[in-house]
């Protein structure tokens, strides 16, 4: 496993940390690591954007997609 090192960071944040640990029965380490698994766990669940361009259906050619441009059109009155 990783090891993982804070440096200055405020007393009142440590001290936060110690007094949120104590309330859950765990070390100052432990609830730091709780902390950062949760603050985390969306993005390891979440598919990377290269996986979501690659699960989308393949649903035309490239021209299906062009805009039309430089054709004159009659102006929305």
């Amino acid at each position: 496993m990783g090891q993982l090192i804070v440096r200055n960071i405020e007393d009142e944040i440590v001290q936060a940390l110690k007094r949120r640990a104590a309330k859950q029965g765990r070390s100052a380490e432990a609830e730091h690591r709780e902390i950062l698994r949760q603050a985390l766990a969306d993005e390891r669940k979440r598919p990377s954007f290269k996986r979501f361009l690659e699960s989308m259906p393949d649903v035309g050619e490239d021209e299906d997609f062009c805009v039309p441009r430089g054709m004159p059109r009659e102006p929305d009155l």
